[in-house]
């Protein structure tokens, strides 16, 4: 197995670096290593990875493509909705699992995987290609925000007219760099889980409201959306849903860094062959899988909960959102079930929900360029100021980028869309990378689950299968013959 180097540096178990010298969340040191929880209560209490990939996944995802396939399709797409967000955890977990053992982040793992093309490897290059794809899908979210505060407060012109939504647009990156300027992982914790807390109770809870509207559904639409068929005209849509709802490729790969920076691989320590750090492993992948099974139970209520909304409230009115429209349509989900004045409820949830999932890329998407960037040798990933520096240099130059794409495309439902699209892509090459890590650097110890390989093996062959089948239906080949 692959092994970090420990840090030199000596401090007291969980403490701080010493005056003078950087703390440093991604050294592995025998000083920093401490015992797991053996409780469930206590695991709970260091949860929180989890919540902040809930956080950035429940936004773009479920609030727009959803919540747009339900419009579409009605309830016939639901068990897509389901089997897109259990299939990916079970990739998620290991690859957190190769990180905590190892001590290093996924595009690491990635750059190890064969063949290798420059300094980085494969799927490294094709990081770098979904994520100016995923662009398009962070413009996006800026452009969904902006909508929503342009109908709450237009400020300048009309309501979505170019000049409030340019204003708009400004304050919405402003606000999400201003935030995140210092790049602590514990300032996103706490703004995401704020941010879960309240779109998850929304969501739910008007989801769960319907049957008693004369929108309700009842048992005769869930069967129909149990019956695993996709309707004709909708398979496009849900290639896209594939992508980004549920625990996306790219969400995969910022959570290993999220269980870095909580401490999970830190605590656990390096890998000094003894038996005590592998107890101690085990605690703390137990406290990780507990984090995934958070995260993929918000994920999924709340998906859910967006696709009935859609399938119940605007299918049969025939109501699709589209274009900078998507917030008025999305709003008449609220306004037709409980009034007009329930227009400005949704709209300050839709911001919150969108603005969380912009949080969760500003936080991210500059430390997997900076790590790009150590791995392709223009900048020393290891030294802590050189690394904290490019991240906050990033995190101011990103954003503006992102709604540079929005102001100039102005669609946010077609912009989401492409990120999924590219988004699914880079889901097919991150399996094989789990694979290869899972096969050189995880000790046969670790992976004796019979249980868990199983479902790492379902997993897998379900993404390849969708991935597969996405790529002939881009190439007009069909599987099913007439």
């Amino acid at each position: 197995m692959s092994k970090t180097t420990p840090s030199t540096s000596r401090t007291t178990p969980g403490s701080t670096a010493p005056p003078g010298v950087p703390d440093d969340p991604y050294a592995l040191r025998a000083e920093d290593v401490r015992e797991a929880p053996t409780t469930f209560t206590g695991r709970l209490r260091h949860l929180g990875p989890g919540f902040v990939l809930s956080a950035a996944v429940v936004g773009s995802g479920e609030l727009i493509v959803t919540t747009s396939l339900g419009a579409r399709a009605g309830f016939a797409l639901l068990w897509l909705v389901i089997v897109s967000t259990a299939v990916k955890v079970w990739v998620q977990m290991e690859l957190a699992r190769w990180t905590i053992l190892n001590g290093r982040t996924a595009l690491e793992g990635y750059s190890e995987v064969s063949p290798r093309i420059g300094r980085i490897g494969w799927i490294n290059w094709l990081w770098i290609g979904m994520d100016f794809a995923k662009m398009f899908q962070r413009g996006g979210i800026i452009g969904g925000t902006a909508a929503a505060c342009s109908i709450l407060w237009p400020i300048t012109g009309e309501a979505l007219s170019f000049r409030s939504l340019a204003v708009w647009t400004v304050i919405v990156t402003a606000s999400a760099v201003l935030m995140l300027r210092t790049g602590k992982y514990g300032v996103v914790e706490k703004i995401c889980v704020a941010c879960v807390i309240v779109f998850t109770i929304a969501t739910v809870g008007l989801a769960l409201g319907l049957p008693a509207t004369e929108f309700g559904y009842g048992g005769s639409e869930l069967g129909e959306g149990l019956s695993f068929l996709i309707p004709a005209g909708t398979v496009g849509i849900a290639l896209a849903m594939f992508g980004i709802t549920g625990v996306g490729a790219d969400e995969m790969t910022t959570y290993t860094y999220w269980c870095i920076e909580k401490g999970y691989a830190r605590w656990t320590g390096p890998d000094d062959g003894t038996e005590a750090r592998a107890r101690r492993a085990e605690g703390w992948l137990k406290v990780m899988r507990l984090d995934v099974a958070a995260g993929w139970l918000i994920c999924t209520l709340c998906t859910l909960s967006f696709y009935v909304i859609g399938a119940a409230v605007l299918h049969p009115q025939n109501l699709v959102p589209e274009g900078n429209s998507m917030i008025t349509t999305l709003s008449r989900i609220y306004t037709d079930t409980m009034g007009p004045w329930a227009e400005y409820l949704f709209l300050a949830g839709a911001i919150a929900v969108l603005f969380s999932t912009l949080i969760g890329s500003t936080a991210s998407v500059p430390r997997l360029w900076t790590n790009t960037l150590g791995l392709l040798r223009v900048i020393d990933w290891q030294n802590v100021q050189v690394r904290r520096r490019t991240i906050q240099i990033l995190t101011y130059c990103l954003p503006p980028v992102w709604a540079a794409s929005f102001l100039y495309v102005q669609s946010p439902v077609l912009m989401v869309q492409i990120g999924g699209i590219g988004g699914g892509i880079f889901l097919l090459a991150v399996v094989v990378a789990v694979w290869r890590l899972r096969a050189t650097g995880v000790e046969r110890r670790f992976r004796a689950n019979a249980w868990l390989t199983a479902a790492l093996v379902l997993s897998s062959a379900a993404i390849v299968f969708l991935g597969v089948y996405g790529v002939l239906d881009v190439l007009g080949i069909s599987l099913t013959s007439d």
